[in-house]
């Protein structure tokens, strides 16, 4: 069953428009898919000069891997901030994602980590239409780095 955006608002720190997400369409222990239309909205906060760039599929992937944080959290505790301190191997298959006409699939898929550090692969599609894919790390509390106590 979907988790519609009224589950994603309570679950991941982006709040109002800069929540991207439309609902989680399915996930498990290592992986989530997760469904945007907000890519053609007019007032989304990430476009910039009337345009919404291919590299901000970015931030959609970002929100997924958070949401897929908050559906593996213990649930009698609040949405952890995470920071997305790397990506790699990022593919850019289109110039823009406000002209795409079909709502955005966004798919994470947890590669490695532990409870504090998290290797992603992702992808943004349209369709059968890869947009964007590549590779994130999510560092979910700074302070823990390099004191492991």
């Amino acid at each position: 069953m979907p988790l519609d955006r009224d589950w994603l608002l309570a679950h991941i720190p982006h709040q109002g428009s800069m929540c991207l997400l439309d609902q989680v369409d399915a996930w498990g222990s290592e992986r989530i898919r997760c469904t945007a239309s907000s890519h053609r909205a007019a007032d989304n906060p990430l476009r910039a000069h009337g345009r919404l760039g291919v590299a901000c599929g970015i931030e959609y992937a970002a929100q997924a891997m958070a949401a897929h944080g908050g559906l593996l959290a213990a649930t009698d505790t609040s949405p952890r901030a995470g920071y997305l301190t790397s990506v790699r191997g990022v593919e850019l298959h289109v110039a823009r994602l406000d002209d795409i006409e079909a709502d955005l699939s966004v798919a994470a898929e947890r590669l490695s980590g532990d409870d504090n550090i998290v290797l992603y692969g992702f992808s943004v599609s349209a369709g059968e239409r890869v947009l964007l894919n590549g590779r994130a790390i999510v560092v979910l509390d700074a302070a823990k780095l390099g004191n492991p106590g």
